[in-house]
């Protein structure tokens, strides 16, 4: 897990939420089983720690120790507007009780470790349809399961490399493997520069299914030359 999936978890038990992004989340428990797993297994460690640290004084003792953790273990900053100051540091050092705690429950990495789709800025160059600016704007709001439909009508009228990798994006994102392979797959097969982007989320498309073996054998056909190749090469190590 990252940083800011701990983020949101915290948000969403806090109440902090808006109404329509605690719809979405709630959504995303329901659809995405690793989601929900990772979910359940924060709460229940936000809960030990709560009944360990009931009163003020130890909580702020706590909190002191978490930023100390941070500092040692996570130096790279990430802007969240909105966030009280120390979310980070309660993120980052999750994280590292979570090490400690299950380092032993699983060893392998996970969808969420290497999942960070890009964003989308198709309406940046000229006209385009009202089909495609919705699809853009619920694609980068992650809201995947309404860009879905929005990208299969644009695809019916223009059929791009661009348009069909975020499109297998989304589907992917939505747990719908055999579309979005299908659709890697047919990149992975033309000349477009998302032909190694494709590859890379067909290797993720089995690593959210769990399927270690058929990850690892997609990730030795990338080409070194892929621009995020050192992704490619700290998954394998991972997975080794």
């Amino acid at each position: 897990m990252n940083e800011e999936r701990y983020i949101l978890f915290d948000q969403y038990l806090q109440g902090e939420l808006t109404i329509e992004a605690k719809n979405d989340f709630e959504k995303q428990l329901l659809s995405d089983s690793e989601f929900a797993s990772e979910f359940e297994t924060f709460k229940n460690t936000q809960l030990q720690l709560a009944n360990k640290f009931e009163f003020e004084q130890e909580r702020e003792a706590f909190k002191e120790n978490l930023t100390n953790i941070s500092n040692k273990h996570f130096n790279k900053k990430t802007k969240v507007i909105g966030l009280k100051p120390w979310y980070f540091a309660v993120a980052a050092s999750i994280a590292v009780l979570f090490g400690l705690f299950f380092f032993n429950y699983s060893q392998n990495p996970t969808f969420a470790d290497y999942n960070n789709p890009e964003q989308a800025f198709f309406t940046e160059r000229g006209t385009v349809d009202a089909a495609l600016k919705e699809a853009e704007m619920e694609y980068n709001a992650k809201r995947y399961n309404k860009a879905i439909p929005l990208f299969e009508t644009v695809l019916q009228k223009q059929k791009t490399a661009e348009l069909q990798f975020f499109y297998g994006v989304s589907l992917l994102e939505e747990s719908h493997y055999v579309k979005a392979e299908t659709v890697f797959n047919e990149l992975k097969l033309g000349a477009s520069a998302y032909k190694d982007k494709a590859v890379w989320y067909l290797a993720l498309s089995k690593l959210k299914q769990k399927d270690y073996k058929g990850c690892k054998e997609i990730l030795q056909t990338i080409s070194q030359d892929y621009e995020d190749y050192d992704d490619v090469q700290d998954l394998l190590n991972d997975l080794d």
